[in-house]
């Protein structure tokens, strides 16, 4: 079916020539190294390229339109305002179409017939499915609004379809490309490809080189290593050495640090009296204080037993006016929980009123926009009637003043010969 529509004579107003250009970002154009790779023309220059895109642009947007006629056939309700009662007719003979291709195919499947038996059964049937979207396309592209919207759908495209026209759009990307591409840019980048090859066996063999260069150089290391670990096997048995020793020093350590232990010992008991008999003058002076500090304890906790008592009337006081704004509290929800039944209440009697306005201003603006098409119809015949008058008008004028300058030649012609005949009279009287 896709081959079909791009083989359709055009059914819409292609757009200028003149102004086909790529369909990618300019600013994203290769760096200088790659410049032999770029077309150094932007825009198509003979008629024979710009009309192979142009045909090329009009099956792309056809696909695109083609594509979505599945979503129009099961969205009826949503698109038959916007697409009008023809195209919406026209998709509905092709929706029936394709189901009954659908079911004739499900039925010759299931009896096993072949292939060439399926396609020589649906052959007519599938010719007509090829004429009704010609016509639905036809139908499309009469109407340029219907189309738009139409295509604005595209999120309801199927995933193959949108892929498929994917490619198309890849596809014009290279034929832009080769159609701008002169012969003499072609030969350099194919120049340029080789260069690019002859320089990249060139840094082959130059890696290749360094890989051996490397390869050595790790035998080299690995012996270097081998050495390393020898070395190292000396140094582990030095070392045990060494612990030996430590140990042997350590012990004549320890034996020295008991020595100072125990004469530590005997200077921390000589210490300890010292301490204990700073302990007893201690004690004697804090008793002292308790007996100073307790009258004033005494007179602070009377000074609490007033303040807990003002604290407690205080507390009595703040529940009995918290227990009144409580009440009122209580009594401001239940009035403001009526307010809200009565609030939800108007606010869905709103949203009912809503739809109703916007139900009606959409069936104005329906009544409208049918009103100036037939004013401007109605226009449109006055104007006409208006020329086929003048026409008429003119026609009579000019058939009149032909009639008139006939019979003026006549009367002309009858007066010159009497005036000769005059002139003839007198000349004999002479």
């Amino acid at each position: 079916m896709a081959l079909d529509i791009l083989a359709m004579a055009p059914l819409y107003q292609a757009p200028a020539i003149t102004r086909i250009g790529p369909k990618t970002d300019p600013s994203k154009r290769p760096a200088d190294p790659l410049k032999p790779l770029v077309p150094s023309r932007t825009k198509l220059t003979t008629i024979e390229a710009k009309r192979i895109m142009s045909i090329l642009d009009e099956a792309i947007n056809k696909v695109e339109l083609v594509t979505l006629l599945s979503h129009v056939a099961s969205n009826r309700e949503d698109v038959e305002g916007v697409l009008g009662e023809d195209i919406m007719r026209a998709v509905r003979e092709h929706e029936d179409l394709c189901q009954e291709e659908a079911e004739e195919e499900g039925w010759l499947r299931d009896r096993l017939l072949s292939i060439e038996l399926q396609k020589s059964s649906l052959s007519p049937l599938t010719q007509q499915i090829k004429d009704s979207t010609k016509n639905v396309l036809r139908l499309l592209l009469s109407n340029p609004q219907a189309a738009r919207l139409l295509q604005m759908q595209t999120q309801s495209r199927s995933a193959e379809a949108q892929n498929f026209i994917d490619s198309l759009i890849e596809l014009r990307g290279f034929l832009f490309e080769k159609l701008v591409t002169s012969p003499m840019e072609a030969r350099d980048k194919a120049q340029f490809i080789q260069d690019i090859n002859r320089q990249n066996s060139n840094n082959q063999q130059i890696i290749d080189t360094l890989e051996n260069e490397l390869a050595e150089r790790m035998k080299n290391r690995n012996a270097e290593v081998e050495k390393e670990n020898f070395v190292i096997q000396e140094l582990k048995n030095h070392l045990h050495q060494v612990l030996k020793f430590s140990e042997n020093s350590l012990l004549r350590t320890k034996q020295e640090a008991e020595k100072q232990q125990k004469a530590d010992f005997r200077a921390s008991q000589a210490r300890v009296a010292k301490i204990q008999q700073e302990i007893l003058q201690l004690q004697s002076q804090f008793y002292n204080l308790v007996m100073e500090n307790r009258e004033a304890e005494q007179a602070l906790r009377k000074k609490k037993y007033k303040v807990e008592t003002e604290i407690e009337n205080w507390i009595q006081k703040y529940d009995t006016e918290m227990g009144e704004k409580q009440e009122e509290l209580e009594d401001l929800e239940a009035v403001h929980r009526e307010e809200k039944i009565a609030l939800e209440e108007l606010k869905r009697r709103h949203k009912v009123l809503v739809e109703e306005f916007v139900q009606i201003r959409e069936e104005r603006e329906i009544n409208s926009k049918k009103r100036m098409e037939a004013e401007q119809e109605m226009v449109r015949m006055v104007r006409a009637a208006t020329l086929i008058q003048a026409f008429w008008k003119g026609y009579l004028v000019r058939s009149l003043l032909r009639s008139k300058k006939k019979r003026g030649k006549g009367k002309a012609k009858g007066k010159e010969k009497g005036k000769q005949k005059g002139k003839e009279k007198d000349k004999g009287k002479k």
